[in-house]
């Protein structure tokens, strides 16, 4: 093959893999504007703990978004993988990247995923989890699938479309949950997208429901959102949102929560 024509067949498969993360991104943004999110973290006194996230596909709401489609769905699928393990099946593919780049995927190493989708069943829901020994080694989790897809498919790190990160710190007694605006023009692009899906959808009555749900070793003093509801021991608490809401602003999920 010469140079110029392998030069234009790359570039094809190049952005054939880009149009085809931003279909899947659209397809997410779609999924989740009718899915229950909750964001579950255990942290001990010594700063260990486990993560979860588990996104479950509210199937009501689901099926007033697709009409007719809804009942054409024909899939199943039942797995459960550890993110290291694919790195592993596709060590040449990894093997190529860039360190910057497997640095970010290294971070993953120890995230289990399980996803399970059964369209005779009707249910659709994936599991994230981490075990750490510290918060701050969590990865960016809700870019899992993503990345996991990334790695076997081969597709370029840099077609992702990513607008803000996820981060957490614990100093004994303060825990932040942070987020990030990590491209502000992509960051604008979404919000105009989202805010058309949410007045294309505003006739429905969906679930869209972002909860997250922290538990600590100590008493709570403070937590930063007044809409936080504390248990009454004053060792956990809950915080809901709309995800909608929260694509558009994602800072608003920002929270400190100070303990005794």
């Amino acid at each position: 093959m010469k140079n110029s024509t392998k030069n234009v067949y790359l570039k094809s498969i190049h952005f054939a893999n880009i149009s085809m993360k931003k279909y899947i991104a659209l397809f997410l943004v779609l999924f989740l504007t009718s899915c229950q999110v909750t964001e579950t973290i255990h942290l001990n006194q010594d700063g260990t703990g486990k993560i979860e996230i588990s996104k479950l596909r509210e199937e009501h709401s689901y099926m007033q978004l697709m009409g007719e489609e809804y009942s054409k769905e024909d899939v199943f699928k039942d797995t459960t993988y550890v993110f290291k393990d694919l790195i592993t099946k596709h060590s040449e593919t990894f093997s190529r990247l860039p360190a910057f780049e497997k640095a970010i995927f290294e971070k993953f190493n120890t995230v289990q995923v399980h996803v399970k989708k059964s369209s005779i069943e009707k249910e659709f829901h994936t599991t994230i989890t981490q075990n750490f020994t510290k918060i701050e080694q969590v990865a960016d989790l809700y870019k899992t699938e993503e990345y996991a897809d990334d790695i076997v498919n081969n597709y370029a790190l840099v077609a992702e479309e990513h607008y803000y990160s996820v981060n957490f710190t614990f100093d004994g007694s303060v825990f932040k949950r942070t987020v990030r605006i990590t491209d502000t023009a992509q960051f604008k692009k979404q919000q105009e997208e989202i805010e058309k899906l949410k007045t294309r959808f505003s006739k429905f009555k969906v679930t869209q429901d972002f909860v997250l749900k922290y538990q600590f070793s100590r008493k709570i003093k403070s937590v930063s959102n007044p809409n936080a509801v504390i248990s009454e021991d004053r060792k956990s608490m809950q915080l809901q949102f709309l995800i909608t809401d929260c694509l558009i602003n994602p800072e608003s999920t920002n929270l400190e929560v100070i303990l005794e």
